[in-house]
């Protein structure tokens, strides 16, 4: 049944290829196809016909309305509605969907974040359809929407969002990665495209609850809470038997999800109390990207059905496992070859190795750019501890890599693999198994998984298109360079060419390869005796947008110019110090009308206690009542001193220069505050009555689902 259910509900509300064959003419198809496939302008004649068939199929299916969807640097989607309704010389309504319309729409690009690109008098910006991504239907409230991806850029031609920079990193590595395999000899590779696969880890938690607390509304995280005596301590959350509420959601969110062509793959319980994962089968870059948008969305959307509230901040409780998104990356030729896979005898696989040494190279010699790529203000709270990656960039790559790294650098060239050994369980009957060649390492922010890269850093509510757009950047670039080796050379002088060009660069990059312990001491030690960037904040690694290192690389590769990053790099620190800011007022505000009010109540009713007993004349009875209003009236006023001390230094961030100064005075002064009067607050949760306590704990949020 539910493979039926599949089947019948895949890619429905998606105007997929296949509905594309049925509805055009065959001229058309091929036409279009052609310029999906190898680029080139659309005629308009064309895209009229498209444009019909697209809106005579989503009228068939409810709908009355078109958008322009497109994802602008506020990190989320936007969209502009507008119906297919015209009307006629007789007032009847006619419904209409040109190519104009279809190709291009209008929206306001002043009101978006653009770092200096708008003034608030330039109002003008454009979407563009993106003909590679295919177009879809939702269904809300709203009704049915015919949804149009598009790209968005300013007037001027900048862009404006994050997808347009991820088309054009996408361009890059196809160019390079497709000149390298020709120089490799497999000259009928046309194309090579990023595959991506974003696994996305989310929260759970009932929507009664999540109201009754300010925080987790206004900022996605609580400012305050003490842990319950119980959290992630026995691993029993863990892949655990999924509970009949969030199996409900879960089996609504597939459905969904598969109605959107999305391939919602697997599901199951993370590490931490009321924590989850979803992970999709790998598509291209983009559409990725697109569709990891959709998901996030349709979790939101779809958990309040349920009387839930689907949380995507990276650390929405202190004290347990963070959420990220772990981007697992590779590179594909349109021949199926998959450039990452190293296959059976990977000491004689040149081009892997040859394209495994450019993607260490490149992650070296950009480690800071790739760290800012999954910086945002939730993933400061999660880097480093709790099973998310340090904020050091290093590569794992497994014993039998190793290995050979280390042959190549020693000797030129590997001559053995290590082959995986037969499992032995030491059961008769259960089936013997030959194990990989390496392990696995959960602490490693970049690891070689089989056949790809999984990029462990990305943060949870972050979209992936920034940390693909980097990859795909330099990695591009280094090929680029490191082909200028090989160019021109045939047979064995092309051949000791890449295996020269492969070992010098293993040897001068191996200091970023670490097979260890990503979270210890002891290698943030030794990465500074190798002299490798711990980029701490989203503050510290945002300046790299700017470094003319970085501006060569991208212009280099056509994907950012030097105005475009610099706006980015003012987006960042001026989403840092809002971000900051909204937290520090939700706290002023939740301490001042919540918190202190709650536990004067519960002082004076110690008082009261403490004189009622005194009445009857028992001696020593009040010791037990008089401890605990010592205890509680020191820590009250602890917490009134910090929310005094809170209140003005927020104050004075409204007198910081705007850009670097302000996020810098947020991350080292505000943040600073935050926590000492967060301190106080949460010891006294664990001496409070409950009945007294104003706001659900975490024990409530994270246990009573």
């Amino acid at each position: 049944m539910a493979q039926n259910v599949l089947k019948e509900v895949f890619a429905t509300d998606v105007f997929s290829d296949a509905v594309m064959q049925e509805r055009l003419p065959k001229k058309v198809y091929a036409s279009f196809m052609e310029i999906v496939e190898n680029g080139g302008e659309l005629d308009i004649t064309i895209a009229n016909v498209i444009a019909h068939a697209m809106k005579e199929w989503a009228v068939e299916h409810g709908a009355t309305h078109y958008s322009h969807w497109f994802q602008p640097m506020t990190g989320i989607t936007a969209e502009k509605h507008d119906s297919f309704l015209n009307a006629s010389s007789t007032s009847e309504a006619i419904l209409e969907f040109s190519g104009k319309e279809l190709i291009k729409g209008e929206p306001d690009a002043s009101s978006f974040p653009s770092g200096g690109l708008r003034a608030t008098f330039e109002a003008r910006g454009y979407t563009a359809w993106d003909i590679t991504s295919p177009a879809f239907l939702r269904e809300d409230a709203a009704g049915v929407t015919l949804c149009i991806p598009t790209a968005f850029c300013s007037y001027t031609g900048e862009a404006l969002d994050k997808k347009t920079p991820l088309l054009r990193s996408m361009e890059a590595i196809n160019k390079q990665a497709t000149h390298t395999v020709h120089l490799f000899g497999y000259t009928d590779v046309k194309k090579v495209e990023c595959s991506v696969g974003p696994e996305q880890e989310y929260f759970l938690i009932d929507r009664e609850k999540y109201l009754k607390r300010d925080d987790l509304i206004f900022s996605g995280r609580t400012l305050f809470g003490a842990m319950p005596p119980k959290g992630q301590e026995l691993d029993d959350h863990y892949f655990g038997t999924i509970r009949e509420r969030i199996a409900s959601y879960m089996k609504e969110l597939n459905i969904e999800l598969w109605k959107l062509g999305i391939l919602a793959k697997t599901q199951h319980n993370e590490a931490a109390p009321a924590q989850h994962e979803m992970a999709p089968i790998y598509s291209t870059a983009n559409i990725a990207t697109d569709h990891n948008q959709l998901t996030m969305e349709t979790m939101k959307r779809v958990a309040r059905r349920h009387g839930l509230e689907c949380l995507l901040h990276e650390k929405p409780f202190e004290g347990v496992n963070g959420s990220g998104k772990h981007d697992n990356w590779s590179l594909v030729t349109d021949t199926g070859v998959n450039l990452l896979d190293p296959g059976k005898e990977p000491h004689n696989n040149l081009m892997f190795l040859y394209m495994l040494s450019a993607v260490i190279k490149a992650v070296k010699d950009y480690a800071p750019l790739l760290r800012l790529s999954a910086s945002n203000v939730g993933n400061d709270h999660r880097l480093g501890a709790n099973e998310a990656p340090p904020a050091i960039i290093s590569v794992f790559l497994g014993e039998q890599l190793e290995d050979i790294v280390d042959q190549i650098i020693e000797n030129g060239e590997a001559t053995s693999s290590i082959r995986g050994e037969k499992m032995n369980t030491g059961v008769t009957t259960l089936p013997n198994f030959r194990k990989d060649a390496t392990d696995r390492n959960r602490t490693s922010p970049f690891a070689f998984t089989g056949n790809k890269f999984e990029f462990r850093m990305v943060a949870s509510s972050m979209s992936v298109s920034g940390a693909n757009t980097v990859l795909n950047s330099i990695v591009a670039d280094t090929l680029e360079n490191m082909n200028k080796n090989i160019e021109g050379l045939e047979g064995e002088e092309f051949i000791s060419a890449v295996k020269k060009t492969i070992q010098t660069t293993l040897k001068d990059n191996k200091n970023i390869i670490f097979n260890g312990n990503g979270y210890s001491d002891e290698w943030v030690e030794e990465a500074i005796k190798r002299e490798l960037p711990n980029v701490k904040t989203m503050v510290d690694a945002t300046k790299y947008y700017t470094d003319p290192t970085v501006i060569a690389m991208f212009e280099r590769q056509n994907v950012y110019t030097e105005i475009e990053l610099k706006s980015r790099e003012e987006i960042n620190y001026e989403t840092y110090s809002k971000m900051l800011h909204i937290e520090a007022l939700t706290m002023i505000e939740m301490a001042s009308k919540l918190y202190i009010p709650a536990i004067i109540r519960y002082c004076t009713s110690l008082a009261k206690s403490i004189n009622e007993i005194k009445a009857t004349g028992i001696p020593a009875a009040t010791t037990v009542q008089n401890d605990l209003l010592i205890k509680a009236s020191s820590l009250l006023a602890d917490a009134q001193n910090a929310l005094s001390q809170l209140i003005e230094k927020t104050g004075k961030a409204e007198h910081q220069n705007e850009g670097e100064e302000s996020a810098v005075y947020y991350r080292d002064v505000i943040r600073e505050a935050m926590t000492a009067l967060r301190t106080p607050i949460d010891a006294l949760e664990m001496i409070v009555d409950k009945s007294f306590w104003p706001v659900p704990t975490y024990g409530d949020i994270l246990f009573e689902i």
